[in-house]
C-alpha cells in the first residue's frame, strides 16, 4: 500500500502509466481481449457487454498523481455496485456475474501487463 502511495505521488510515474493505458486502448491492442469478451456476452444482455473495458477505462480517468489509493478503491467499488451487484437479481445471479467479471477481470488485467511489458516497459516507471 505504501509502494502505491510513493507511486501515485509521483508525477513523471502517473504520466508515463496513464500514457502507457491510454496507447494500449488508442493502438487497440486490447481488440484480441475485446472479442473474447464480445464472443461470449453476445448471448448475455447488453448492459454485461465490455463491463471489465468500463471498470479499467473509468480507473485509468480516475488515475492522477493527486489521487489516493482509497479514492481509486472506491472509485473501482463504486463501478462493481453498479455494474455487478445492482443488476444481479438473486444470490445465483450474483455468484454467476461477480465470477464471471473476476475471470474477465483477471484476463484483461493478464493482457494489460503483457502488453505493457512488451510494448511499453517506460510504464512501469
Amino acid at each position: 500500500l505504501q509502494t502505491v502511495r510513493a507511486l501515485l505521488n509521483n508525477n513523471s510515474t502517473v504520466s508515463v502509466l496513464r500514457s502507457g493505458l491510454h496507447a494500449i486502448f488508442n493502438e487497440k491492442s486490447l481488440d484480441v481481449t475485446k472479442d473474447l469478451f464480445q464472443e461470449k456476452s453476445r448471448n448475455l444482455k447488453k448492459r454485461q457487454k465490455n463491463i471489465q473495458l468500463k471498470c479499467l477505462k473509468n480507473f485509468i480517468s480516475s488515475l492522477t498523481s493527486s489521487t489516493d489509493i482509497r479514492d481509486l478503491l472506491s472509485s473501482f467499488s463504486s463501478d462493481l455496485q453498479t455494474f455487478v451487484i445492482k443488476p444481479s437479481k438473486s444470490k445465483e445471479a450474483f455468484k454467476e456475474q461477480a465470477s464471471d467479471f473476476m475471470l474477465k477481470w483477471n484476463l484483461l488485467l493478464s493482457n494489460v501487463g503483457k502488453i505493457l511489458t512488451i510494448n511499453r516497459t517506460d510504464s512501469f516507471g
